[in-house]
């Protein structure tokens, strides 16, 4: 039986695009390739998949460019997969709101676990903001659980990311308690997920750089130094 998942997978290389598509059919999902970023575009102007997996090397665009957009403006859920594997490269996707990175050569088991991962976090934040819409009011930010947004006293408004908000949502349930990395990695990423060992890192100074004055001088969420994060605001849900 066809999962009503979506994936589309954006790779110019055909025999790429052939194994992925083959690997997520076997496993139930609705495949889906395309070989530019501009023909991603337009297939998801008439149909939003819930997942895309990208090659940073496309024709027509920097793949970084539509990973930013994927995440800015559909908050669709993304997966790099690139033979790009520096560390520059796998910080910038990250950084841009990427959900997982993988590099090539890459194993078909290991993409469809990561992938199996992936949508299931992304289904528990929307069945989460279904059941109750909530808010978290912490130092001069608001923050609503259902759209993912925060809002400042002074009138400002991001949109955060899901993977953002998975993260920003285990630190406001746990106000004043140092997370080391693995509890962060192990709530955000899930426990059968294979992170990039710097994500919640570069997930943390996203973070920052939205909800901090000076995200070099944090005062909101602050880094112990050996042992992780901690929210240092309390804390009201509503």
């Amino acid at each position: 039986m066809k999962s009503e998942k979506l994936i589309y997978v954006v790779d110019d290389e055909k025999d790429i695009c052939d194994l992925v598509c083959l690997e997520l059919e076997r496993f139930g999902y609705q495949a889906e390739a395309f070989h530019t970023g501009e023909g991603c575009a337009r297939a998801i102007g008439r149909r939003q998949p819930d997942l895309c997996i990208v090659d940073l090397g496309l024709p027509d665009m920097d793949g970084l460019g539509l990973v930013r957009t994927l995440c800015e403006e559909h908050q669709i859920g993304v997966m790099i997969l690139s033979g790009r594997g520096s560390l520059p490269d796998r910080v910038l996707g990250l950084e841009l709101g990427a959900d997982d990175y993988i590099t090539k050569p890459f194993d078909p088991r290991e993409l469809i676990a990561r992938v199996n991962s992936l949508l299931r976090r992304l289904d528990n934040s929307q069945k989460e903001a279904v059941v109750a819409r909530r808010q978290a009011r912490f130092a001069d930010w608001q923050f609503d659980t259902a759209t993912l947004t925060l809002s400042s006293d002074g009138g400002a408004t991001e949109v955060l990311s899901s993977a953002e908000a998975d993260l920003l949502n285990v630190l406001l349930n746990a106000p004043k308690q140092i997370l080391s990395r693995d509890q962060l990695m192990g709530e955000v990423m899930g426990r059968d997920a294979m992170p990039f060992d710097r994500s919640i890192d570069v997930r943390m100074s996203r973070i920052r750089r939205k909800l901090e004055a000076d995200p070099k001088n944090p005062r909101i969420i602050k880094t112990v130094y050996g042992a992780g994060y901690m929210l240092a605001a309390e804390v009201v849900w509503s």
